[in-house]
């Protein structure tokens, strides 16, 4: 009979008739007795009242009784602490036991049970089972140091275990290695310090690269994640972990595919490009990638995920498959989407023609949203591959004679994208459009057919008549179709002014009078305005080339998507999100970047490739280290920073721009600014006004902030030091006046700076000249910024020691913020507005400035002289809103807008970064420049 019937129903009385069974004399008895507690347990019914009748039941030698006595002991020990010390002595005997199975069980136990009472009992068996002859028993106990760190951190440190585990890693057998490389890599994320537990170098590595091959699958994962935290020393320990890694893509596991995946994408930034090697390894990859495409619908969306990842930063690894990503019929839906989107990225002149003709298929499918995107796809070929454009264009039109609403509505949308791309070249069609103007009903491609007559007028006949049909329902339309048919009307008002003049009027009036929509209201009247005083003007306006449209409108910013190369094989992959993005606590905060082929890595740091954040691509940021972990201070300094300038506290989720970030890209505009006529939304180019042109270069000085007394003469034994910081030149300097109120003359300056947060170091020595008594110098020190790093607090405090014939004097300074903004801290407008939605909205503050003076084009000017980078300018509701980056020399990026209303002195503004601890430093620099003359 099964254990099934365990889990009938009882009658009344049950835990009386349970308690006697268990203290029955009989094994039997008490073994199925246990085993009708466990089932109650099982199903939600509360058995603690039998804790100490089951505790009895542990002194025994059958271990299938032990087993359930210790599955109850782990349900019911937090609840009933007291009594589960009963157990404890029992756990030590088990510990000492002649099996190796029930010693393992005994401390597997004792580590689930999270009693602190418990806990420091548990530390000597502990000890002696991670020394245990027994393999079993020592891959146990090293998993158990990681339960037991989660519970009590400081006793783990303080008794030694750490030590053990490390010892572990060169353990004789690889389960006992993985498990080790498992629990440390486990504590390695819950550790408070950041700093990495054990310093991965090539003997290490070596010793995990030889378990790798024996241990199990998951004990393989284990090991390939540790190892893509290491960066070798050279381009030669590169390959070598390479060769000895390739293997494992043959595995059967899709777990460890994708881990080697991992490690390999990231050793390969540091081989040379055109090496023989490199070309081998690249076609190695593509094969198990491919094999993973022939699993379970899941397992083929998750590679699918972490495929398009490898093909946008590698398309050449993949560039022979793209027949794998040809859609079945029983694929499923998410997965037929996934396989699209690769198929277009692999796209190219010489499968464009297969690509093509799969995608006609596809657009006869009977899933509306996979027929959407494959006619979408099919513009995006024409887009991505030029000689394809006219059988793209072809294709187009046999699917719209199809009639099919669905389908001509998505054709229409993509044919104006290729207008835009190919201009003057394909417009032939447009009678072809026009047939099908009223089976049109949603609104973007409405709004794409009201483009194309106003962009192309002049060669439709019944250009006024189409455009006057849509206006009989201008109040029902979308605001995305109004706006586009202001905007065609105008232009066609511009081509043929004499008999379209009611009609502009007509449409100028529902805009202004008759609208709610403030943006289309302030369209229409810039236009009315541009019409009734200077039409030349409205016409170089509204009629300007447009600019060609790009690409690929849908790769991942560089940063992120190096970010999420290092974490195939994970959630982020899937997501396509930095894990910062949707994982909060412990080891969130710890981001990942590639390691600089120009550069190589830092040899075996441990740390290996992770990084603070950055922006742009190839330069990775610095990492802040916490003030507590300083080792070997040089300075020996015991000085407390100057206190911090008072500031409004800042808060965060506050979402300044609300919608207005899409607006920057494709939305109406505010400004008056000349600019081109748009399509639809679709781009920069439906502004008026290019409000991105502001940014710009100077070479003005940037706000000098007044010498403070660092050093009082009475604490300098008569030396006085007064100082600033500057920037120029693309360099930080330290301004100081000496002065010596002694009696005897000083000589022999020398200077020294403590480990700071942005890795200020002199890059000189100090050139100063002997100063006599009564007599003051000016001395100016260029630093660097490649010193080591220390997180200080406040972050831009600066300990320093000075050194003269007389003593070494000790003092602290705060370096201002503005000196520590980069000259390359403009972002493209695109990239600006990507990270701004990829950053959290908890990593969003939002500052008081009060006591503005000025126009805004003139902060934004002196903003820019200051390194603060103004991407775009807009107003709205008569406020003037000025969305700006900035790039700190330790390469942090920070997004800001600034929101200022003419003639108020007050001002806000607003802070999007992935590391906020520099808010601090950007807004009391925004005080001292928004106040500079």
């Amino acid at each position: 009979m099964t254990d099934s019937k365990y889990f009938t129903t009882t009658k009344k009385g049950e835990i009386f008739e349970l308690k006697s069974e268990l203290n029955n004399d009989k094994k039997e008895k008490k073994k199925e007795a246990v085993k009708k507690v466990i089932a109650s347990m099982t199903v939600g019914k509360d058995v603690s009242a039998l804790f100490p009748d089951v505790v009895n039941c542990m002194q025994t030698d059958n271990l299938e009784l032990k087993k359930l006595v210790y599955l109850y002991l782990m349900n019911y020990a937090k609840s009933q602490p007291d009594m589960a010390i009963m157990a404890v002595n029992t756990f030590v005997k088990d510990c000492e036991d002649s099996n190796p199975l029930i010693r393992a069980l005994a401390v597997r136990t004792m580590g689930c049970i999270r009693v602190d009472k418990i806990t420091e009992y548990l530390c000597e068996p502990l000890r002696k089972c991670l020394k245990d002859e027994d393999p079993y028993v020592r891959k146990t106990a090293a998993v158990c140091v990681a339960k037991l760190y989660d519970i009590s951190a400081t006793m783990v440190e303080d008794q030694g275990f750490l030590d053990q585990l490390k010892d572990l890693l060169s353990d004789s057998n690889p389960m006992v290695v993985a498990n080790a490389v498992a629990a440390l890599s486990e504590i390695n994320e819950a550790s408070q310090s950041g700093q990495p537990l054990v310093e991965m170098n090539s003997v290490t590595i070596n010793k995990l690269l030889t378990a790798l091959n024996e241990c199990t699958e998951w004990g393989q994962v284990f090991i390939l994640d540790s190892l893509a935290n290491y960066s070798p020393k050279d381009e030669r320990e590169a390959q070598s972990i390479c060769e000895r890694i390739t293997p494992r893509l043959a595995h059967a596991n899709a777990a460890v595919v994708l881990s080697a995946v991992k490690v390999l994408m990231k050793l390969l930034e540091m081989l040379s490009s055109d090496s023989d090697f490199c070309a081998t390894l690249t076609k190695k990859l593509a094969p198990p990638l491919v094999t993973l495409l022939s699993s379970e619908p899941e397992v083929q969306y998750v590679a699918l995920r972490n495929i398009n990842l490898i093909v946008q930063k590698r398309p050449d690894i993949l560039k022979h498959e793209m027949k794998v990503f040809f859609v079945k019929y029983n694929d499923p839906i998410y997965v037929k989407l996934e396989k699209l989107d690769i198929m277009i990225r692999l796209a190219n002149q010489s499968n464009i023609a297969q690509v093509l003709s799969e995608l006609k298929e596809y657009a006869t499918e009977v899933d509306v949203d996979f027929v959407r995107k494959a006619v979408r796809a099919i513009g995006r070929c024409a887009i991505k591959v030029e000689p394809s454009a006219e059988r793209c264009v072809s294709t187009l039109l046999d699917l719209i004679q199809t009639k099919v609403n669905y389908v001509v509505q998505e054709a229409i949308v993509v044919i104006k994208d290729i207008f835009r791309k190919y201009p003057n070249k394909y417009e032939s069609i447009i009678s072809t459009l026009c047939e099908n103007l009223d089976t049109l009903d949603e609104p973007e491609a409405r709004a794409s057919m009201v483009w194309i007559i106003g962009e192309y007028a002049e060669r439709i006949d019944n250009a006024d008549e189409l455009l006057d049909s849509f206006l009989e329902g201008f109040q029902d339309e979308n605001a995305q179709v109004q706006l586009q048919l202001l905007t065609a009307v105008v232009k066609l008002f511009l081509k043929r002014p004499s008999d379209t003049q009611e009609l502009v009027q007509h449409v100028l009036s529902l805009a202004t009078q008759d609208s709610d929509n403030p943006d289309l209201r302030d369209r229409g009247f810039i236009y009315w305005r541009l019409l009734s005083t200077d039409p030349a003007a409205a016409k170089e306006v509204v009629l300007a080339d447009k600019p060609l449209i790009s690409e690929e409108t849908d790769l991942l910013e560089p940063t992120l998507l190096d970010e999420l190369i290092c974490h195939i094989s994970s959630l982020a992959s899937v997501y396509h999100k930095p894990p910062t993005a949707f994982v909060e606590g412990r080891g969130a905060g710890v981001r990942k970047s590639l390691p600089n082929r120009a550069t190589g890595s830092g040899a075996g740091t441990g740390a290996g490739g992770e990084q603070a954040e950055s922006v742009t691509g190839g330069t990775e940021a610095m990492v802040i280290p916490n003030q507590e972990s300083l080792i070997g201070d040089l300075l020996s300094m015991d000085i407390n920073a100057p206190a911090m300038p008072a500031a409004p506290t800042a808060t965060s989720n506050v979402d300044l721009l609300g919608g207005g970030l899409d607006i920057l890209l494709g939305g109406p505009p505010t400004e008056t600014a000349p600019a081109a006529g748009g399509a639809g939304g679709g781009g920069a180019s439906s502004l008026l006004g290019d409000i991105f042109g502001l940014g710009g270069a100077s070479l003005a000085v940037g706000v000098q902030i007044p010498k403070v007394t660092w050093l009082p003469a009475e604490k300098g034994k008569g030396l006085e030091i007064q100082g600033t910081f500057s920037r120029r030149n693309g360099e930080v300097f330290m301004d100081m006046t000496l002065t010596n109120k002694a009696m005897q003359p000083m000589t022999n300056f020398a200077i020294q700076l403590n480990k700071n947060s942005f890795g200020l170091v002199p890059s000189s020595p100090l050139q100063a000249a002997p100063l006599p008594p009564n007599q003051t110098m000016e001395v100016s020190l260029a630093l660097g910024t490649n010193g080591p790093i220390q997180r200080m607090e406040p972050l831009n405090n600066l300990q320093v020691a000075v050194k003269n014939n007389i003593d070494i004097f000790y003092f602290a300074c705060l370096v201002h913020g503005n000196v520590l903004f980069a000259e390359d801290g403009q972002l493209d407008k695109r990239v600006f507005l990507n990270t701004w939605k990829e950053i959290p909205a908890a990593n969003e503050l939002q500052y008081s400035l009060s006591g503005v003076i000025g126009t805004t084009d003139g902060i934004a000017s002196k903003m820019t002289t200051n390194n603060i980078f103004t991407i775009a300018k807009r107003n709205v509701e008569g406020q003037d809103m000025l969305y700006q980056s900035l790039k700190l020399t330790n390469n942090i990026w920070v997004l800001l807008e600034l929101k200022l209303q003419p003639g108020n002195p007050d001002a806000t503004l607003s802070l999007k970064s992935r590391s906020v601890e520099v808010a601090n430093i950007i807004f009391a620099a925004y005080e001292a420049i928004i106040r500079s003359p």
